[in-house]
């Protein structure tokens, strides 16, 4: 479940002859934006790999100026057009299973554990193209669902339209998920036959347990309620000090007492006021009983 920012991707193709070139200027306005929009920091050393994706998303639409491109940006009400912007800008990158840690961790201490008289509420913040929220929901299927309390309901959320619509579909390349494969998966999944041979599909069981949700963390949240476990993973390290300590506050607001908000392994709290309880690597509790 992850995004990262302004990573070279394999599927980068060598810039064309004619490639956008973009003044310090126009770097900056670009990067102002991002950051107010989105968090996201384009340091220094980035110029060429953003005036690159940037140059390509503007022959998508048919831009042949810089300037009429970043006006209308700024000039589109429907924000479509700042969502395709940092689509172009990020690569997302996940897997199921990615960071093992934190599911042994629900395996062995909180999923047997759960006395709660209702179903666990679980948010993935950055879900990218699916593989977390789906990892969360193998894993609960297989562990809650015959408990009384009935499966977990599951909030996948990103930034990304085009991440979010991929989530939807639930359809993996076969070796994306049998890197991954434990005894029990197959009996939750769909292998696909004829055109659709090497790949798989979560079956309608697993992917009912998943609500997907386009929502912006760095700005104010929704109204989606409190949960129990929000994975954030692997999106802060891309955010200045003060939109991590914002993002927190508003992530701890939305736990209930007594849960737990799980972060990336290359990610710390450390720096951060917050009221939190560290559990182990990666792993905060905020303090209280639970409901």
């Amino acid at each position: 479940m992850t995004r990262t920012s302004l990573q070279t991707s394999n599927n980068d193709p060598p810039p064309p002859l004619n490639a956008l070139t973009l003044t310090h200027r126009e770097f900056a306005a670009i990067s102002e934006l991002a950051h107010r929009e989105f968090g996201i920091e384009l340091g220094a050393g980035k110029e060429q790999l953003v005036a690159a994706r940037i140059g390509k998303l503007m022959r998508r639409l048919h831009f042949s100026r810089f300037r009429d491109f970043y006006e209308h940006l700024l000039a589109d009400r429907t924000g479509q057009c700042l969502t395709l912007m940092i689509d172009s800008l990020t690569t997302n990158h996940t897997s199921f299973f990615r960071e093992q840690a934190h599911f042994d961790f629900l395996t062995q201490r909180l999923f047997p554990g759960w006395e709660g008289n209702r179903p666990m509420r679980i948010w993935s913040a950055a879900c990218s193209t699916g593989e977390e929220p789906y990892t969360i929901a193998l894993i609960a299927s297989e562990y809650l669902r015959s408990r009384s309390t009935g499966i977990p309901c599951i909030l996948a959320s990103d930034i990304s339209t085009d991440a979010l619509e991929a989530a939807r579909k639930g359809l993996y390349p076969a070796q994306r998920l049998e890197q991954a494969m434990v005894p029990w998966m197959r009996k939750h999944l769909l292998r696909g036959e004829g055109q659709w041979d090497g790949w798989y599909r979560m079956r309608p069981e697993i992917m009912e347990m998943v609500r997907f949700r386009r929502i912006n963390l760095v700005q104010s949240l929704p109204d989606v309620g409190t949960f129990d476990l929000i994975f954030c993973r692997n999106v802060m390290i891309y955010f200045s000090h003060q939109t991590q300590a914002q993002l927190v506050k508003r992530l701890a607001a939305c736990l209930e007492p007594g849960g737990y908000l799980f972060v990336g392994h290359s990610e710390t709290l450390t720096g951060i006021q917050h009221d939190l309880q560290h559990v182990q690597p990666a792993v905060y509790r905020k303090r209280g009983a639970k409901r």
